[in-house]
């Protein structure tokens, strides 16, 4: 008897269907949207540089007091700085400033970069040795120097120990303004060696090899090679220290006391603004005057370093 055989054919699932991702919604960026996060760094900026800026800038023109609000006068505050003997002491003593110690920040901190960019064992060592007086408070610094500069301080007592004698550092009216140069000089050292050593080390190392080929000594591969290579930075330095010599403010006024040395002839421009601009009675209107001359002459300065440097370039 022949068997039939009966083939079960198995129902077909349906296909399943490939999951859609859900739709991603963009939604649109809102015109404000920029402003909203620049808004905290805008707001800084002009309430404490751009609203001061302008404030200064008003109260030049004005006879303003501290609790006075004053009327304009034109231009009678610069022309009393013309004739304020005051003024151009500190003038003199700000522009003798810049001259003695931009240069030696210019060219101290290259070398001390040169002597501290090799590695070598216990070099780290060195290098955060001559960066601590960067990170140091500044009063902390001038007292240090107080302590050290006094007629009872630690180097008139060493003068004296070996026949010397004391040496009026704090006393006398221009070893005042040399010691207050040394203590920004050797505050910023360190601050301009690490920028020179960001420059050192993009200088190709092949330009010494040839150099060295070609029979040039230290000396020689060092004008003719790193100098060049590293001019721009150099206009940076100078350009900045300029600066900050001409606003010097804290150096002198912590070795000088507020007076500004013996009979205010270490007075610098910063410290007549603010001897003259504070206090119940402190004349604001006469401070921003001298504020705008600050103000323009920090400017003149890097304009100055920035031309050079296009002639020398040229």
């Amino acid at each position: 008897m022949a068997t039939s055989t009966v083939s079960r054919t198995r129902p077909s699932r349906p296909a399943r269907r490939p999951r859609r991702r859900p739709a991603i919604r963009i939604r649109r960026q809102l015109p404000a949207s920029p402003w909203l996060f620049a808004a905290p760094g805008l707001l800084i900026t002009g309430a404490f540089i751009l609203y001061p800026f302008v404030s200064t800038v008003l109260n030049a023109f004005t006879d303003r007091r501290t609790l006075i609000p004053g009327q304009f006068v034109g231009l009678a505050n610069f022309r009393e700085l013309l004739h304020d003997d005051m003024f151009w002491i500190g003038l003199r003593n700000s522009a003798l400033y810049v001259l003695g110690v931009v240069p030696a920040l210019v060219l101290l901190p290259l070398l001390l970069a040169l002597l501290v960019q090799k590695n070598i064992p216990g070099i780290t060592f060195f290098r955060s040795a001559f960066y601590t007086p960067v990170v140091a408070s500044i009063v902390v610094v001038g007292l240090i120097w107080v302590w050290l500069l006094d007629e009872r301080g630690l180097v008139n007592s060493l003068l004296e120990t070996i026949g010397v004698g004391k040496v009026g550092f704090l006393s006398d009216q221009w070893l005042l303004l040399l010691s207050a140069m040394a203590v920004t000089v050797w505050k910023g050292l360190g601050y301009y060696m690490i920028i020179y050593l960001a420059a050192l080390a993009n200088v190709p190392r092949e330009l010494h090899e040839a150099a060295a080929v070609d029979g040039a000594g230290p000396v020689r591969r060092f004008r003719t090679v790193t100098v060049p290579a590293i001019r721009s930075t150099m206009v940076l330095v100078a350009a900045l220290s300029s600066v900050s010599a001409f606003k010097v403010f804290s150096e002198v006024y912590l070795l000088a006391s507020p007076s500004g040395g013996p009979a205010g002839e270490d007075t610098t421009l910063v410290m007549l603004v603010q001897r003259t601009g504070t206090g119940l009675t402190g004349r604001v209107g006469y401070a921003s005057a001298i504020s705008l001359v600050v103000f323009a002459v920090t400017v003149a300065l890097m304009l100055l370093v920035l031309r050079a440097d296009r002639r020398e370039e040229t």
